[in-house]
């Protein structure tokens, strides 16, 4: 072990655990703002209690995901000061987008919506929540197009002085086609962990208080599991395209994914396959004719580069060594994604079937089922950033900067293990934090209903208790 192969953990667990509040925030901001809407637009007061009940998840986890976060930005400068400098004359343009348009969105309207119950008027308070929802989507957009310029680098050229790539088009990072299909790819991952958060909550609630709000939490469940099953088959259709740009910018990373050695055409999908220790070449695999090309080419009968014809290439281009990843944990990563995304899906899809005809779910196996749909999203995420960045190894930068040669150099082994361990021990005591707050919020229930005051009178808008004084 080496001060470099700490530096990967470290980042990985670190950035691994911050984008588990990531989607829930992006996904639930939207939600919370439609119960908002649809409370605004009805009056119905049950809409106004599912806007204080999820607006209370959403703020735990929106705080908890802003601490988690800060600590990235530190481990750039810690551990990986030249890959810092390499990049800082590209990233700083959509970096500082980010912060200074959409995090001011989300975090300075998201203090609106939180303090302005009492004084803002109605339709005014209801813009505050959906601007920071929109904050938290665009905050997201400009970090996934500096991550999609780590895996397609456009729009710059390289500095012969310094030895750094130059931004020269900030539209071609903004427009990167990796960028057009993570963002829709990424957002409809969000709602997925939403939806199933919703499914979760009022699922609990309906089976085992059924006499207890249950108008609100049927609808609640009912919208959750929809919700659920649009972005499952969002997550499908961006997938797809998204398959077939990874072929053609990152072809390593589609053989990796498949485990496929040799170049065929056409190709076939393999449902599993059994490779050596070492990754280098399959021992047993049971595959479906045809659908790999289908995947990255769009074409049944379509050529599909494998490993061993790819790493003979790139080590002509860039040099003698090994471009090729980590084989077992790209293609087990992929299908994990997989398979927990359609789990995820079959769920949904479950409890709205055991609410046909306005039937209440009393099946204790479904119950059992829908506590843990909230993990399976989370799981596929995880799995598929996983996937994302281990797939692009060796490069940091694709075709521009190895890992190897982004590490900081003046950071001893201790001095990473000491950070690693340190990170690690506080981050299991936020773990700690966080679950007790959203189970202890999501057990209690809705507030107790009151009665809407009169309009005309005008005293204060007391209709709606300000969330300031819940928190």
């Amino acid at each position: 072990m080496d001060a470099l192969d700490v530096a990967r953990w470290q980042f990985g667990v670190t950035t691994v655990y911050h984008f588990l509040f990531v989607p829930l925030t992006i996904g639930l901001g939207p939600l919370v703002a439609t119960l908002q809407t649809l409370w605004y637009r009805t009056g119905n007061p049950r809409y106004l209690r599912l806007t204080h009940f999820y607006g209370k998840l959403f703020l735990i986890n929106f705080a908890m995901g802003v601490v988690t976060g800060i600590v990235q930005e530190f481990q750039f400068g810690m551990n990986w000061s030249d890959y810092s400098r390499f990049v800082g004359d590209v990233f700083g343009a959509p970096l500082a987008m980010e912060a200074l348009l959409a995090f001011f969105l989300e975090s300075t309207f998201l203090g609106l919506w939180i303090f302005g119950w009492e004084k803002l008027p109605k339709r005014i308070h209801l813009a505050t929540i959906w601007t920071a929802a929109l904050g938290s989507v665009l905050s997201m957009f400009f970090i996934l197009a500096a991550n999609s310029w780590m895996q397609n680098p456009v729009g710059f050229e390289m500095n012969p002085e310094t030895g750094r790539p130059q931004l020269t088009d900030i539209w071609a990072v903004l427009t990167n086609k990796v960028a057009l299909i993570t963002f829709p790819h990424t957002l409809a991952a969000a709602f997925l962990v939403a939806g199933a958060l919703l499914v979760a909550v009022s699922l609990w609630h309906v089976v085992r208080r059924p006499a207890k709000d249950e108008s609100e939490h049927r609808f609640a469940l009912k919208l959750g599991a929809w919700v659920t099953l649009v972005s499952s088959a969002a997550l499908v259709f961006t997938g797809d395209i998204q398959g077939k740009i990874m072929t053609e910018v990152q072809p390593m990373k589609m053989a990796a994914a498949e485990a496929l050695y040799q170049s065929e055409q056409p190709a076939s999908f393999s449902v599993l396959t059994i490779g050596t220790l070492d990754g280098s070449r399959e021992v047993f695999a049971l595959k479906l004719p045809y659908l790999l090309s289908f995947l990255a080419t769009g074409n049944p009968k379509g050529a599909v580069e494998g490993i061993n014809d790819l790493q003979a290439r790139y080590a002509a281009e860039y040099g003698p060594g090994s471009y090729s990843p980590i084989v077992p944990v790209t293609y087990w990563s992929f299908r994990v994604m997989i398979t927990l995304g359609l789990a995820a899906a079959a769920i949904a899809l479950l409890v709205l079937w055991s609410q046909r005809r306005g039937r209440t779910p009393t099946n204790r196996w479904l119950l059992r089922a829908g506590l843990i749909l909230p993990l399976l999203p989370l799981g596929a995420s995880t799995a598929g950033w996983i996937f994302t960045e281990m797939g692009r190894q060796p490069w940091i930068v694709f075709g521009e900067l190895l890992t190897r040669n982004g590490v900081s150099r003046s950071v001893s082994l201790t001095e990473m293990l000491t950070s690693f361990l340190a990170f690690t021990l506080i981050y299991a005591i936020l773990a700690l934090i966080e679950g007790r707050l959203l189970l202890r919020y999501a057990k209690a229930g809705l507030p107790p209903p009151k009665p809407d005051p009169d309009e005309e009178s005008g005293e204060e808008d007391d209709d709606v208790p300000a969330l300031a004084g819940a928190y």
